[in-house]
């Protein structure tokens, strides 16, 4: 028998939620097929199984909470095995659970950014079938969905065997649940009542209930979110924030980009303004290893490697994936995978060493049309910059009066780690750097 454990699924992860168990009691466990979804602080995640055998006992159910290194399953010899009351939940003593079953995972953080994501399962080969999938309520094969969708659908309390997809292949996705949900919300048409005689009218209450005029509805708050709340305020609790403002001209920056997407044109990538500023930071903190660095149980911390976290909006909140190594990653390279976490943290598939090891953050909200905002900084990262949107505004040049194109640009920076004139410093270089963006390449 084999126990299986909760794992740590991300550095700040100290309990999960049983989202969803992909296989059922009975099925075949091959190394490599995902177990169980388990939505983590950061995202809900897919978790493969290291071990052959059977499933022949899930020890908690979907919904639970689970602290790490808890039991949350037994693999079995056979599908008939009968799995040992050990009577205990913990993993054993030594090296936790939640440390093996991420061993493999965190080594990856210290390699090169190449060597950081184990190769997927091959797929099957042309021609071949496809592993069979857990079968549905009916008996039919399970739809192709994402951990979100699930989830979603159980909050609403809907069958995803029976909504269609209309996502790649059929995969039922986030706009298919939402459409499903408010189908079923809708209220059918009531037959028209009898006329009756109205009751009287009862008699008031000794005491109303109090009203707060607001008209409120509790609504239910997921893991990810109360996470977010939680070391948000630890943020700001622990953390002593100061701030550093500073606009740019963006007119040069502009046109380098203009220049950079017409040469990769052929290649269908594209460079967004947030691509070239987070590499122009990855190159900043290179030059200023000061900002780059962690304070940690009274200790200061400087990073040898420069990774970069990329807010993300997810329905959840915020999610950071990160960038490993931005600082040796060509633009193109940035722009590209740029596109694919963000694209995997909106579909809950980030895998837990694409959400670990960051060593500052961007966040950008200039596409909602902001000027500026103060970021919360994301410990144990010492920095944190906010990115505003692009805006003419009225500039003097060479005495004159023009409008040229800015970007407004806000470092929030904890105070234990980095003092003002380092944290002015690297802001006026980034500027620099942004104002003659061939700086970013060179």
């Amino acid at each position: 028998m084999t126990d299986i454990y909760m794992p740590r699924l991300s550095d700040t992860m100290e309990e999960g939620v049983i989202s969803s168990w992909v296989k059922k009691v009975g099925d075949k466990v091959d190394p490599g097929d995902i177990l169980v979804e388990i939505e983590t602080d950061k995202a809900v995640m897919e978790y493969e199984a290291y071990d052959e055998g059977y499933l022949v006992k899930q020890s908690v159910s979907e919904g639970d909470t689970v602290p790490i290194g808890a039991v949350i399953g037994i693999l079995g010899d056979s599908p008939d095995a009968v799995p040992e009351e050990s009577g205990t939940t913990e993993a054993p003593a030594g090296e936790s659970a939640a440390e093996q079953a991420t061993t493999e995972q965190a080594t990856t953080e210290q390699a090169p950014a190449q060597e950081e994501t184990r190769e997927p399962a091959p797929a099957p080969a042309e021609g071949e079938a496809a592993p069979a999938g857990p079968a549905s309520a009916d008996g039919g094969p399970r739809p192709r969905t994402s951990p979100l969708a699930r989830r979603l659908a159980r909050e609403h309390g809907l069958d995803i065997t029976q909504i269609k997809g209309s996502g790649p292949k059929g995969r039922v996705v986030r706009a298919d649940i939402e459409a499903a949900a408010k189908e079923q919300a809708a209220p059918a048409a009531e037959p028209a009542a009898a006329p009756t005689e109205r009751a009287p009218a009862p008699a008031p209450a000794a005491q109303e209930a109090y009203d707060d005029g607001r008209d409120s509805e509790e609504v239910t708050v997921s893991n990810i979110r109360k996470v977010i709340a939680r070391r948000l305020l630890q943020a700001k609790q622990t953390v002593p924030h100061f701030y550093l403002r500073r606009t740019i001209d963006a007119e040069a920056l502009k046109d380098f980009r203009a220049q950079v997407n017409a040469q990769l044109e052929s290649t269908g990538n594209k460079v967004s303004f947030n691509d070239l500023i987070v590499k122009a930071a990855a190159t900043t903190l290179r030059l200023h290893p000061e900002v780059n660095a962690s304070w940690v149980d009274d200790k200061l911390l400087l990073h040898r490697r420069v990774n970069v976290g990329v807010a993300v909006a997810v329905q959840e909140g915020l999610v950071v994936p990160v960038l490993h190594d931005t600082d040796k990653t060509p633009l193109s390279g940035i722009a590209a995978k740029s596109r694919e976490l963000a694209e995997k943290a909106r579909d809950g598939k980030l895998k837990p060493q694409e959400m670990s090891g960051g060593t500052f953050s961007v966040s950008n909200l200039g596409m909602y049309g902001m000027d500026s905002f103060s970021a919360v900084i994301n410990p144990p990262e010492a920095a944190i910059l906010a990115v505003g949107a692009m805006r003419q505004q009225p500039v003097v040049r060479d005495g004159e009066v023009v409008a040229r194109n800015t970007i407004n640009l806000e470092l929030s920076v904890d105070h234990r780690a980095v003092d003002g004139a380092v944290g002015a410093a690297f802001l006026k270089e980034l500027a620099e750097v942004l104002e003659e963006p061939m700086r970013i390449i060179l």
